[in-house]
């Protein structure tokens, strides 16, 4: 049966985890100024769907291998500080969305890319973990899905906005020099939400 108080609780969660700043919403922003959003459609739809699936695999029972099998999760923390290194020198030498020549060898994530970064992504974990323990509205296996349905549901409208206001900031940087300074500062701050993850 549905518990609604834990659903609304569940819904005033997701919303502020997807919306505020983190590493999936500042990448989506960088993407959508050098990009723009037709391009960054298939990052934006493997964020939201990757990380759903994270939450219904968390729930399933996979927190569970991470206590008994700990190497596995310092494993994980290695992957991810390596790959969000390597996708904050990505975002940091990103060109200019106009002319193939400032873009050549360069493209947006790609869907599996993007859902494959859910999993070393330490802000996922946290979410995917705090949902799938404290906002299950119902027991099992339909409390599981009920939540990775909230999460691919209010996940698309973040992506989507995410996108777009990166078009809005790409009007305003005029200069080239304005385009290499917004994305190294991306790329910096990208680095910098790596501080639980090293802190923990």
């Amino acid at each position: 049966m549905m518990n609604t108080q834990i659903l609304s609780a569940l819904l005033g969660f997701a919303f502020v985890t997807l919306f505020t700043p983190g590493p999936n919403n500042l990448m989506l922003m960088a993407s959508g100024v050098n990009f723009g959003f037709r391009r960054t459609l298939p990052h934006m739809l493997g964020v939201a769907f990757g990380f759903p699936l994270m939450v219904a695999a968390v729930g399933a029972g996979l927190a569970q291998l991470f206590q008994v099998l700990p190497l596995l999760r310092l494993v994980l923390k290695v992957g991810a500080v390596l790959f969000m290194l390597w996708l904050a020198w990505k975002i940091a030498h990103s060109g200019a969305p106009e002319g193939a020549a400032a873009t050549a060898g360069k493209r947006p994530l790609r869907f599996v890319d993007a859902a494959g970064f859910q999993w070393v992504n330490p802000k996922a974990w946290a979410m995917a973990t705090v949902a799938t323990t404290a906002y299950l509205p119902a027991p099992g296996l339909a409390g599981v899905a009920t939540t990775a349905a909230v999460f691919l549901a209010l996940g698309t409208c973040s992506a989507s906005l995410w996108v777009l206001a990166g078009r809005t900031v790409a009007r305003l940087l005029r200069a080239d020099w304005h385009l290499r300074a917004f994305n190294i500062a991306m790329a910096l701050l990208l680095v910098a939400s790596l501080w639980p993850l090293l802190a923990d």
